[in-house]
C-alpha cells in the first residue's frame, strides 16, 4: 500500500448492508463491479439503473449506496433490487461520495471497478470495450468513457487526452472509468479528507508513479448536468481541494509543476519558474535514493502543510515521514539571523550540508550514524539562506542515554550499553573530532539483528576536527552526559583503555566535568 503523509484505508465495519439478495451471481464471480453512489438521487437514479442493466456484458454485479438520502432513493432502490436481483443496495449515514465509494467497493467481488454516478447514464459496449483493453496491456490503469453531456446542456464533453502534465493541473479523468480493484487497495481507497474532486485526488494517487489512461473510440457515458449536480457544487471548494492535493502530493507537483498546485493553476508551471528565479534551490541527494529526489525538493510544501510526525519542535524541528517505501526523518533548520543568511553557504557550509557530510565521514570510520540521505536548501536571489533540511534514514534503534538515566537496563545491559557508548567516543576522538552537542538525546541505542549492541549519533552538525587531548576528551565525553560513579567508572576504564590513558584520571576528569545530574 503506498502510505503518504496521512492515507486514509477504508473500514466498512461498522456499515451495514440493509438489501442484498444476491449477492454473487451465478457464474462463480462478478469480474466487474458497478458501484453507484446516491445520494437524493430519486429523480435520476431509475434511469440510471436501468442503462446500466441494457449493457448485456454478462459478468457484472451492480452495488447500489444510498448516502443517507432523505428523499425516495431507498424506495426507489429497494425496488430495482426486487425487478433486478443482480443488484445489492448498502446503506450507510450521510458522510459523502467518497466513503460512498469506498464502502461499495469493499464489499464489491469484481477484478475491475466501475463508478457511476446516480443522475448519469451508460450506454451500452462500454465494459466489454474497457476489460478487454485492460485484459490485453497491463499497463493500462484506467478505461474512460467518451461521453456527451444531458440534463441542462448538451453536445459532446470535450477531454484533452491524457497527461500528467494536464492532470496535475485539472480534473480531466471522468469518475466513470474503469480501473483494477487492485490500485484501489494499493493507494488507499478515495481519500475520504476531501469533500469535492474527490475523484482528481483519486487519479493522482492511481497514476502519478505511471500507467497508461485509454479513451473509448465511442461514446458510452451521458454525463448529465443539472443545477444540484457535484461539479457545480464543488467549485466553490476550489482552494480546500488544492491545499488538500499539495498536501498528498507535493512530489508529485514538484516533478510535472515545479512546484506547488497554484489557485490559479493554469498558471502554476509558470510561477513555480518565477518563484524558483528568485529562490536558488540546491539538492544533493544519496545516489541510493534519486528516485526520492522529487519528495526531497517539495520538503517547504511538505512542511508547510504539516505533514509527517513531529518529533522534536524546539528551534528546529524534526518530523518522521514515510515515502516509496522508506521512512526519514526530515530536520527543517532555523532561518538563520541576516548576517549567517549570507555566510552559510558562501564562506561556511550550511548545518544541512555539514549534517549531511559528517554522517558520511562517521560512517566511513565505522562509528554509527543514521544512513544520510539528503540535503536541501533554499536562498533568496542565491544569496540569503532562508531554508535548509537534513533528510536521514529513520534510525532503528528505540532507546537513547536518556534510557540509562531512567534505569530501564538491568545491570548486564546497562553495561553493555556504556560500554559501547565508551567505545564509540573513544573512536570518534581518535579520529581527531568532538561532537559539541554531546548530550542524552543525540547517542541512540538498540542492537542489530544479530543482538549486537549498537551506537549511533545524531546532530552532527556541530562536529568539530582537531586532535583531541585526554582533557577534552574527558570534558566533551563527560560534560552533557550523567552519571552515577559506577556508570562512570565502567565508561572511565573502557575510554582510557581504547585511548591508552589512565583509568584513574579519565575518571577524575569525567566526575569534574559532568554539568548534567541526575
Amino acid at each position: 500500500m503506498v502510505v503518504q503523509r496521512q492515507t486514509t484505508s477504508y473500514d466498512a465495519s461498522h456499515d451495514e448492508v440493509y438489501a442484498s439478495p444476491q449477492n454473487t451471481l451465478e457464474s462463480g464471480g462478478a469480474l466487474v463491479s458497478i458501484v453507484v453512489p446516491a445520494y437524493n438521487a430519486g429523480a435520476y437514479l431509475r434511469e440510471t439503473i436501468e442503462s446500466i442493466v441494457l449493457d448485456a456484458y454478462p459478468y457484472r454485479e451492480i452495488i447500489v449506496v444510498n448516502d443517507g438520502s432523505t428523499d425516495d432513493t431507498p424506495a426507489i432502490a429497494q425496488e430495482l433490487v426486487t425487478k433486478y436481483p443482480e443488484i445489492q443496495v448498502l446503506h450507510q449515514q450521510n458522510t459523502g461520495v467518497c466513503r460512498a465509494r469506498n464502502f461499495g467497493i469493499s464489499k464489491a467481488q469484481g477484478k475491475y471497478i466501475l463508478p457511476i454516478d446516480a443522475d448519469d447514464i451508460l450506454l451500452p459496449g462500454f465494459i466489454k470495450w474497457a476489460v478487454d483493453v485492460m485484459e490485453s496491456d497491463a499497463e493500462v490503469k484506467c478505461c474512460i468513457p467518451k461521453a456527451v453531456f444531458c440534463g441542462e446542456r448538451d453536445g459532446e464533453w470535450h477531454l484533452q487526452p491524457y497527461s500528467k502534465e494536464l492532470l496535475a493541473r485539472k480534473n480531466m479523468i471522468p469518475a466513470s472509468a474503469l480501473y483494477r480493484r487492485s490500485d484501489w487497495e494499493a493507494v488507499g481507497g478515495y481519500f475520504e479528507g476531501i469533500q469535492a474532486r474527490e475523484d482528481w485526488e483519486f487519479w493522482i494517487s492511481l497514476l502519478k508513479n505511471g500507467g497508461e489512461v485509454v479513451t473509448s473510440p465511442e461514446v458510452y457515458l451521458k454525463y448529465r448536468i443539472h443545477a444540484a449536480s457535484k461539479r457545480i457544487a464543488d467549485r466553490e471548494l476550489k482552494h480546500k481541494v488544492i491545499d488538500a492535493l499539495n498536501e498528498r502530493h507535493p512530489e508529485f507537483f514538484q516533478k510535472v509543476l515545479g512546484g506547488p498546485l497554484r489557485y490559479q493553476r493554469s498558471w502554476s508551471r509558470l510561477i513555480n519558474r518565477l518563484h524558483n528565479l528568485i529562490r536558488y534551490q540546491h539538492l544533493v541527494t544519496n545516489v541510493a535514493y534519486t528516485d526520492c529526489s522529487d519528495f526531497f525538493r517539495a520538503m517547504p510544501a511538505i512542511f508547510r502543510t504539516n505533514r509527517g510526525e513531529i518529533i522534536y519542535n524546539r528551534r528546529n524541528q524534526l518530523r518522521r515521514m514515510s515515502f516509496s517505501g522508506h521512512t526519514f526523518v526530515v530536520k527543517a533548520y532555523h532561518r538563520p539571523h541576516v548576517i549567517n543568511q549570507i555566510v552559510y553557504g558562501l564562506f561556511r557550509p550550511t548545518k544541512a550540508k555539514r549534517a549531511y557530510d559528517y554522517a558520511i565521514m562517521l560512517r566511513q570510520k565505522g562509528i554509527g550514524s543514521p544512513e544520510p540521505v539528503a540535503y536541501y536548501t533554499e536562498r533568496l536571489f542565491g544569496l540569503f539562506l532562508t531554508k535548509s533540511y537534513f533528510v536521514s534514514l529513520n534510525s532503528t534503534l528505540p532507546f537513547t542515554y536518556n534510557d540509562i538515566i531512567a534505569e530501564k537496563f538491568d545491570i548486564t545491559e546497562e553495561r553493555e550499553y556504556l560500554t559501547a557508548i565508551a567505545e564509540t567516543t573513544a573512536r570518534l576522538h581518535e579520529a581527531g573530532m568532538v561532537h559539541q552537542d554531546y548530550s542524552r538525546g543525540n547517542i541512540l541505542l538498540g542492537r542489530g539483528t544479530d543482538g549486537q549492541v549498537l551506537v549511533e549519533l545524531i546532530d552532527l552538525n556541530r562536529l568539530r576536527f582537531h586532535q583531541v587531548d585526554l582533557d577534552e576528551g574527558c570534558k566533551n565525553f563527560a560534560e552533557r552526559l550523567p552519571a552515577n560513579d559506577r556508570q562512570r567508572r565502567i565508561m572511565a576504564e573502557i575510554y582510557a583503555r581504547i585511548r591508552h590513558f589512565d583509568a584513574d584520571e579519565c575518571f577524575r576528569l569525567m566526575e569534574k566535568y559532568n554539568k548534567e545530574t541526575r
